[in-house]
């Protein structure tokens, strides 16, 4: 591993006001590359997209890059590569293109791991269209997903399948491609939630059988944007509602309206950032490459964080509740405290400059599920934490306690 975490910390303007950053999982700090390719963009000079100036060539340089970029990072080619304000924005508008097609009788799948933002747009596209809803469920005791329950929820009639890639609550991480595989035996798609998983693990949507994939720069690293990924072919098959004049090819008749050309310009940085933490010197590699070796060496990284903070708040015995319970789950780590409001070890952790929020993060069917107090605290690790970082939460839980 090549991970020089002391010297990626310095390209984070934000930690040197001396906090320790654990709200990863609701959006990260930015790196100065990528602030430096949004303000370079905008200073350009800039103009709508076109061939014709300068400033136009800007804008159209813009959007190819950010496409080449997210084609390296989801392993899908650059006309799958869609811009979206956020994740639910695109999931609201998918789920319109879809619906068209859906008709009284059918049916769809959708999960109580997920975040509302991949349930609510599906359940209110069922309601409008006489589709029914089944739901997977949650096995309390590992926080895992139910598989029986999916294989009782499919049907020849299930036109669609929508699941969490990682739980933005419990790091739960299902087995997408196994959940695939079973929706297209059924001839449904498979719409994947990745925005928690994206921040964690290198992407591979075609690895993964998802039909359509969405995550967010702004969880690793970029700037406040979404991104959806999948086979041109499949985008083709979809029909959105848009206005005469603009686009009709793939990808371009999903965005809608003018595109923020700098935003793009600061995921793409995003990308060649994650790409470039890894700081082995491996000649001829792809940017690819570079990001699966940067995202493996993340993965120890933040892997042995996770290890350090789950001893210490095992040493805090009953007073913490730890609810992550899956074998397979990301740095992220859900917790409770008997007879204590979360709330108030958020604001006690704040005064010691240590950032974990508490809340329910808009997981409305997981805390449901499992019965979950509300709020909890959730501390999710980034690239940017280290074991001082981890010490000092460690340090601040303590003392609440």
């Amino acid at each position: 591993m090549a991970l020089d975490v002391a010297a990626l910390r310095t390209r984070f303007p934000a930690l040197a006001q001396g906090f320790a950053f654990f709200d990863g999982p609701g959006g990260t700090q930015t790196p100065t590359p990528v602030a430096e390719a949004v303000a370079r963009t905008m200073t350009g000079p800039l103009s709508n997209r076109g061939l014709v100036s300068a400033s136009e060539r800007n804008a159209e340089q813009a959007v190819a890059d950010f496409r080449a970029a997210y084609a390296d990072l989801l392993a899908v080619p650059p006309s799958g590569i869609v811009h979206g304000r956020s994740a639910t924005q695109l999931t609201y508008d998918f789920s319109r293109h879809l619906a068209k097609d859906w008709r009284a009788g059918d049916e769809i799948v959708l999960s109580r791991l997920d975040h509302d933002a991949n349930v609510r747009p599906w359940i209110q596209a069922a309601e409008r269209t006489g589709v029914a809803v089944r739901w997977i469920g949650i096995d309390p005791a590992t926080t895992e997903l139910d598989l029986d329950s999916y294989e009782r929820a499919l049907s020849p009639r299930t036109r669609l399948v929508a699941v969490t890639a990682a739980s933005n609550v419990l790091g739960t991480v299902p087995p997408v491609r196994r959940i695939a595989d079973r929706a297209h035996d059924v001839g449904a798609l498979l719409y994947v939630d990745g925005v928690h998983y994206a921040a964690h693990r290198l992407v591979d949507v075609p690895a993964l059988g998802a039909d359509l994939f969405v995550c967010s720069p702004y969880k690793f690293l970029g700037p406040h944007c979404a991104v959806l990924a999948g086979a041109p072919e499949t985008l083709e098959g979809l029909v959105p509602d848009k206005l005469l004049p603009s686009p009709n090819a793939v990808p371009e008749r999903f965005e809608f309206g003018t595109l923020p050309y700098e935003i793009l310009a600061g995921a793409t940085a995003a990308v060649d950032f994650l790409a470039g933490m890894d700081t082995a010197d491996v000649a001829g590699e792809s940017r690819r490459q570079r990001l699966a070796r940067s995202l493996r060496s993340l993965h120890e990284h933040e892997n042995a964080l996770r290890s350090r903070l789950t001893a210490g708040l095992s040493a805090l015995g009953d007073a913490v509740t730890v609810h992550a319970k899956a074998a397979e789950r990301t740095p992220t780590v859900l917790m409770s405290f008997p007879g204590r409001d979360a709330r108030d070890a958020q604001a006690h952790l704040a005064a010691r400059k240590a950032v974990a929020p508490a809340g329910s993060f808009y997981a409305h069917e997981a805390f449901a599920a499992l019965k979950l107090d509300d709020p909890a605290l959730r501390v999710g690790l980034a690239p940017y934490n280290d074991e001082e970082d981890v010490d000092r939460l460690l340090d601040g839980l303590a003392s609440f306690l």
